[in-house]
């Protein structure tokens, strides 16, 4: 039982525990962690001997259940200390108590590992995104409500042949929004388990351990239905396949391929929300399993507008209805993701004035101190000729004194001419192509 791995899994416990009766249990978590793969990778191939391997496993199965104490403790931030953790190296009998013969499968700390690795997948807190802060996509927001949130709702509509959409892949050029659709999901489906992965989440360095993953995942969804799983950028994961494609990325997508609609796979109450710029990249077979294809196009002047609107905010503002429907006329070609740029370059613009300001004067406005009294000594930038000015910059202006300027409609022209839409021709022209192929406008 020796071996370069070995040793270095006894060498990070050996930190582990030495972090862990330090209390630094931060680190010492990523250390058990760490640990633990370097085990499970010695059992498959070092271990040479059954005994061995058994002894290995159950130091898995040790390390694994102070890793969980350790994450416990951290989430519930509580005051009370946790057990001492230095004798975790030694055989603690109460780890192994509530499974007998599962602790004799290598699977057991395996499954255990891979379900702590995506735990950080699942979304606990609701990004509080409604369907009104997505502007325009009805027919995606539709398709959604049907798969995710009329199911919940009303189960009795969903019997027999008629069954909620199991995938949907939402496409389209970057920047129109297909996460942020994503997060009015998880905000909007109150009772089901959100789990937002990306292929970070679903790589790993070690042989095998990749697919395992993606079978853990929709075990989790399983355990946890209704839920959904939201694959960003699926097409990292899922690309077509070819001869030059390594052997890892081929059983990644065989894995997808058995665990979305595989034989024995219940996938009720489970819907795949796939997101992708490129969906021709797709592989045939993971496309036909997303049921529903969406097409995410680049906003109408109408949402254009209302994309105006929902960027600036709360923020003062002298902008018009008149002077928000003539900036969403001259957007023409603009991705979601590209007005929110020209907003917030346009917010800096008042920023911009205070900074080269050489007079400032006095105005009426709220104090800082209370915004309910009107005090008469504010200094906001000004011109030189103007009424009052006061020769001066911004250096010399007390903190509480400033008054900026609110954003103007000048403000915004100026940020139009220097922020370009990031979405080309040739894009769009394939995106169309994919659509009148496989998908459905939105």
């Amino acid at each position: 039982m020796s071996g370069n791995t070995l040793q270095k899994a006894i060498e990070l416990v050996t930190k582990a525990t030495e972090e862990d009766k330090k209390k630094n249990y931060e680190e010492a978590l990523k250390l058990y962690e760490h640990a633990v793969e370097y085990f499970l990778h010695a059992i498959k191939y070092e271990a040479q001997s059954e005994k061995a391997k058994e002894s290995i496993r159950a130091k898995c199965l040790t390390y694994l259940d102070r890793a969980e104490k350790l994450k416990k403790h951290m989430s519930k931030a509580k005051s009370k200390p946790v057990m001492d953790g230095g004798n975790t190296g030694g055989g603690n009998k109460d780890t192994n108590n509530d499974s007998d013969s599962d602790n004799d499968k290598e699977g057991d700390p395996e499954k255990k590992k891979f379900t702590n690795a995506l735990s950080g997948a699942i979304v606990m807190e609701k990004p509080n995104v409604q369907w009104d802060d997505v502007a325009g996509l009805e027919g995606a927001k539709e398709a959604l409500k049907e798969a995710v949130i009329l199911p919940v709702k009303f189960p009795h509509l969903f019997t027999g042949q008629r069954k909620p959409w199991q995938g949907i892949l939402l496409y389209g050029p970057p920047g129109t929004g297909k996460s942020f659709l994503a997060k009015a999901v998880a905000t909007e489906a109150n009772n089901s388990t959100f789990f937002s992965v990306s292929s970070a989440d679903l790589v790993s360095k070690w042989l095998g351990e990749s697919e395992k993953l993606v079978k853990t995942l929709f075990q989790l969804a399983r355990e946890h239905k209704p839920s959904i799983i939201f694959i960003d950028e699926v097409d990292a994961l899922c690309g077509s396949r070819s001869e030059n494609e390594s052997e890892s990325a081929r059983r990644i997508k065989t894995e997808f391929l058995v665990q979305m609609q595989g034989v024995g796979n219940d996938n009720f109450g489970v819907l795949v929300l796939g997101a992708t710029n490129i969906p021709w990249v797709l592989d045939s077979a993971i496309r036909r399993r997303f049921e529903k294809r969406i097409y995410i196009p680049l906003p109408e002047a109408p949402s254009r507008t209302k994309v105006f609107k929902l960027n600036l905010g709360n923020t003062p503002h002298s902008l018009t209805d008149e002077d928000f429907k003539t900036l969403g006329l001259r957007t023409e070609g603009y991705s979601g993701a590209d007005i929110s740029v020209v907003v917030r370059d346009a917010l800096m613009q008042p920023v911009r004035k205070v900074q080269t300001a050489t007079h400032f004067r006095k105005v009426r406005g709220p104090s800082r101190e209370d915004p309910n009294i009107i005090v008469d000594d504010l200094l906001s930038p000004c011109s030189p000729g103007a009424p009052g000015a006061i020769e001066m910059n911004w250096t010399k202006v007390p903190g509480n004194k400033l008054l900026e300027p609110v954003v103007s409609m000048s403000d915004m022209l100026m940020s139009l001419q220097t922020q370009k839409p990031t979405v080309n021709e040739q894009d769009l022209k394939k995106l169309q192509k994919f659509t009148d192929d496989f998908g459905q406008e939105g």
